[in-house]
């Protein structure tokens, strides 16, 4: 069963990359971990030029693929935000830029005040947490660019299959909407036989099929899975097993936080492995007892692999240099300076582009 076939059917949904799903779901990670080991700019900025040409090389040719500077200009759109309101509330430091017209807002509303003195130094700062915020979006719309999402839920292992889906159809609204868009905008062009749309109802004309068109998609889509049972089987032996493992693993987890919040490291250490072992216990055991079948799975190749193990020497060698105390990874602002550059550094994130070097057999 598949949610793409369903109405209008996109046309990537049976299409397969170069890699296969399981890597590039290792490439992604390993590039997350990456900018959030090393924050510094500078690595953030090679990471998001190595992910763009992994994007220009490997891209499909789907509405996740044409998200992608969708999603990186909501990044930026939401670091400068985030810039703007901690320069406004976050004062000290110099040299000072200019002064605003200041105001304290009510103790109910957090007594704080907005406005003053903005430094140099504040807004060094946010910047730099924005572009690594950046940077994590430009992974995950990589990620999208190049996975193919049909094969994605088909690798998940049985247990997530329902979650996996559910998630799959949520990523899709920001392609889907873009695609909504462009066509309301063609057919309100249409309609007007070439003229120049007058600015006068414009946001009605636009919304209202929007709207209907999302409405009417949403319905087709409950009914198609409604009509073939998703999620209406009955409860196995397997399923309350597997229910009862992550209960189990819930509290353990749930133990080992309150334990080192006593600072008892023993005891969470004990507990955190138990929960870990139920929740592996409770994944094997629900894909075991899961009778949905797999049609014609595609196998992860070596090249898949060497991939994998190439793009996952990023994070590590990121993380052994955090481990001996490379300042370089992070940049403050306090003292201000300019972001220092560890060539060992800069090899590690260069090991993200290993997927340019592939090529189709």
């Amino acid at each position: 069963m598949s949610c793409f076939a369903v109405g209008r059917a996109p046309d990537h949904a049976v299409t397969t990359g170069r890699l296969h799903a399981a890597a590039w779901a290792v490439w992604a990670v390993a590039a997350a971990v990456s900018v959030e080991l090393a924050p510094n700019p500078v690595y953030v900025a090679l990471v998001i030029a190595v992910v763009g040409l992994v994007v220009s090389a490997h891209r499909l040719d789907s509405a996740w693929a044409r998200a992608f500077p969708i999603l990186i200009g909501v990044g930026v759109a939401f670091g400068v935000l985030r810039v703007v309101l901690t320069a406004a509330t976050t004062h000290g430091g110099d040299p000072v830029l200019f002064t605003l017209p200041a105001a304290t807002l009510p103790r109910l509303l957090g007594g704080f005040s907005v406005g003053g003195a903005v430094s140099l130094p504040v807004v060094l700062q946010a910047a730099s947490e924005s572009f690594a915020i950046v940077g994590l979006m430009a992974a995950f719309g990589a990620f999208n660019a190049v996975v193919s999402h049909h094969e994605l839920v088909q690798v998940v292992p049985r247990a997530f299959y329902e979650v996996g889906l559910i998630v799959t159809v949520a990523v899709a609204f920001v392609p889907s909407t873009i695609a909504a868009v462009q066509r309301v905008n063609e057919a309100d062009r249409a309609r007007l036989g070439g003229r120049r749309a007058p600015r006068r109802g414009r946001l009605v004309r636009r919304a209202v099929p929007l709207i209907e068109s999302g409405a009417e998609q949403a319905i087709a889509l409950a009914e198609s899975m409604d009509s073939r049972g998703f999620a209406r089987a009955e409860a196995t032996a397997g399923d309350r097993a597997a229910a009862t493992g992550a209960l189990v693993a819930l509290l353990a987890l749930a133990a080992a936080f309150v334990a080192l919040v006593a600072r008892a490291t023993a005891v969470a250490a004990v507990m955190a492995i138990v929960g870990a072992a139920a929740l592996l216990v409770a994944v094997f055991v629900a894909s075991q007892a899961s009778g949905r079948p797999r049609y014609r799975p595609r196998p992860i190749t070596r090249r898949d692999r060497t991939v994998a193990l190439v793009a996952l020497g990023a994070p590590m060698l990121l993380g052994v240099r955090a481990f001996l105390g490379d300042r370089t990874l992070t940049w403050s602002t306090s003292p201000l300076h300019l972001p220092s550059v560890s060539w060992l550094a800069v090899l590690a994130v260069a090991l993200l582009a290993v997927p340019v070097v592939v090529r189709d057999d």
